[in-house]
């Protein structure tokens, strides 16, 4: 899908270099989605102090929401890793609400992108259940019983490599197809403002999609810490 003009890409072209602008937009705005998360971050930690204004209140009510929210389902072991999950979080929610501004291609309506964020969060998986379990990690995929690895083995492996898929595309297909109704309906009827209920929508929709990856991702981890069966 081509987009009219992207502010980014135009810039891009502007020094040069139009082609990579172009070819790769999503990798792009991902950049300006971290530089953007990263200002943030350091502005709210710089005026941290020990009686919260609105902002800081805003931040530690969200942060310790998200938190507490995760340990409900992983205990207090899997504290350690809310880093990660969150700052995976908060990402695919800019991204997918930076959609939403004119001239700003959201990352996430690429497949490379939520392929990415995919990827991270399976191999973390792995990770954790090697922390967790050493070599008898290897009993997730091969089961019980030895005579059974020939089915277990396959079935695990192939609902691993689904985890991908499933995260990866659900994020995307939902995404671009936002993208796509957008475009039509602003072709079709932008002057008229038929766009603005899918829009308002959209905000909706982006904060699911962050928060079921989110949700999805604390799942595996948490299946990775609990011993095989």
């Amino acid at each position: 899908m081509e987009h009219p003009y992207l502010f980014f890409v135009k810039f891009f072209e502007f020094i040069g270099l139009g082609h990579f602008a172009h070819a790769y937009p999503h990798v792009i705005y991902s950049w300006v989605v971290m530089t953007f998360l990263i200002v943030v971050g350091a502005i709210a930690a710089k005026g941290i102090s020990m009686v919260p204004a609105r902002v800081q209140n805003f931040f530690e009510i969200a942060i310790s929401g998200m938190e507490e929210f995760m340990v409900d389902i992983t205990g207090e072991e899997g504290r350690w890793f809310f880093p990660l999950i969150a700052t995976v979080f908060l990402y695919i929610a800019v991204c997918n609400l930076s959609g939403l501004l004119p001239g700003f291609f959201p990352p996430t309506a690429s497949i490379n992108t939520t392929l990415s964020c995919a990827l991270t969060v399976v191999t973390f998986t792995h990770i954790i259940g090697i922390k967790y379990h050493g070599v008898k990690y290897i009993k997730h995929f091969t089961g019980p019983i030895w005579w059974m690895i020939p089915i277990i083995l396959p079935i695990e492996i192939i609902g691993h490599l689904a985890r991908i898929m499933s995260l990866s595309f659900r994020l995307f297909g939902n995404i671009m197809g936002h993208e796509l109704v957008l475009a039509i309906l602003f072709m079709l009827a932008g002057a008229f403002l038929a766009p603005l209920p899918i829009m308002a929508m959209g905000i909706f929709v982006s904060l699911v999609q962050a928060f079921v990856f989110f949700l999805l991702s604390i799942m595996y981890f948490s299946g990775a810490m609990e011993h095989a069966h």
